[in-house]
């Protein structure tokens, strides 16, 4: 499923960020590209889901039996075989799952190798069975393109392209993935200049939901921080406008149904979060984000009348509202409003830019612009004069703004104070 994949690696990639573990950078690389090479539809959307069977066998597509491995990598099978823990009798019905069962370090002293040549051997393996792979009779892809699941994905692929710019040389890839992904879901999702559930072979559905809006909402703030490229936000801003008009419940938070779609007997309004975060949840992390971005109280007035739909349930089960209480922590706590001024492309811009996402830092927005400021670019970065003519921060908290500074190190400073 596509929302598994965006879920899960948008927390590998903050374990990576706190831990620095490599196989944590190792899962999002290899799921980001899992999801480039297997679910991405040619104009940039995102398919739902692949099917389990093929050939008539559950798993068929996906397992190996050890003759299958020994044939294709053939010298090296010996080391992959420790690897993974493979077996003649393999783990799942005759056959294995691929599962890790020595870490990079227990290979390198069994092998007596290096890390380097470690990573280096499980990624020609790794490509030779790929291959393989690819003469077996493929399962069939649920190719429906899901404003929400998609809205999902866009965050973190998004949100990975910026944290390993100085790491993957595959930033700029996941990036494009992106930014193409926004393009598809802002255009062929929304035919009408309304926003739509699914597309498939050219033709959407009728109906929208809150979480396709939340969600869409969320992954092009996301992307805005990555690229700073204004339309994405400004189309964020837009939709986050017409989410609170269709959406909007007077007695706080949001319907899950617009008020001119179907006509129901009731309009459903669901808070929990369960296998995708709830449409409620997602729609008020947008608003404290949008607040901060553009200082309008009404996005904040509204995100805290939302919190207080779910203050009877998260003490007893905080595990159902687990999206919420990350919303409510936003709320709470003082965010931190980063206004980055200067010339794209320059080196003292860009190293500013570079130690804002060294770290992870899940308690601040970021905004940037070269001189002078796009009309449609938040209003964080409005009125922000640079320092003698120099690449400029501003450090903020409600709008109330930190000495600006120009060096790096003083940056780091003010967002670690």
């Amino acid at each position: 499923m596509l929302y598994d994949n965006a879920l899960l690696t948008r927390a590998y990639l903050h374990a990576w960020q706190v831990t620095k573990e490599p196989l944590y950078k190792r899962i999002v690389e290899e799921t980001l590209n899992f999801i480039s090479r297997e679910m991405t539809h040619e104009q940039g959307g995102f398919y739902s889901s692949l099917d389990a069977d093929s050939e008539g066998e559950e798993g068929r597509f996906y397992v190996w039996t050890l003759d299958e491995i020994r044939a294709v990598l053939q010298n090296d099978s010996e080391f992959f075989e420790a690897a993974y823990g493979i077996t003649p009798q393999g783990n799942w019905e005759g056959r294995t799952v691929l599962q890790r069962a020595l870490d990079d370090a227990s290979l390198a002293a069994r092998f007596k190798l290096d890390l380097e040549t470690v990573s280096s051997k499980l990624a020609k393996s790794h490509a030779k069975l790929l291959s393989a792979r690819a003469s077996r009779l493929r399962p069939a892809t649920d190719d429906k393109i899901l404003t929400a699941w998609n809205g999902l994905m866009l965050a973190s692929i998004a949100e990975a392209a910026r944290v390993l710019a100085d790491e993957n040389s595959k930033a700029n890839i996941y990036l494009n993935l992106a930014t193409r992904n926004a393009e598809f879901l802002l255009s062929h999702l929304r035919p009408d200049g309304k926003l739509r559930r699914a597309w498939r072979n050219g033709k959407t559905t009728q109906e929208v939901f809150l979480e396709d809006y939340a969600a869409l909402i969320l992954g092009l703030l996301e992307l805005y921080q990555t690229d700073f490229d204004p339309k994405w936000f400004a189309a964020a801003k837009k939709l986050a406008d017409e989410m609170i008009e269709r959406f909007g419940d007077t007695e706080g938070g949001f319907f899950d149904t617009p008020f001119d779609g179907e006509t129901l007997l009731f309009r459903p309004k669901e808070i929990q979060d369960n296998a995708t975060p709830s449409g409620n949840a997602m729609a008020c992390e947008a608003l404290i984000k949008l607040a901060e971005f553009t200082g309008d109280g009404k996005y904040r007035d509204l995100a805290e009348k939302s919190l207080s739909l779910i203050t009877g349930y998260v003490l007893r089960h905080p595990l159902g509202f687990a999206r919420w209480l990350s919303a409510a922590e936003n709320a709470a706590g003082s965010m931190k409003q980063v206004a980055v001024l200067g010339e794209a492309g320059e080196k003292y811009f860009e190293r500013m830019i570079q130690v804002i996402r060294s770290e992870y830092r899940p308690d601040i927005i970021v905004a940037a612009s070269s001189h002078p400021v796009d009309a449609h670019a938040p209003v964080l970065l409005k009125d922000r004069p640079l320092v003698n003519g120099k690449a400029t921060a501003y450090v903020c908290e409600g709008f109330v703004c930190k000495q600006p500074v120009t060096e790096a190190d003083d940056l780091v400073e003010q967002l670690n104070s």
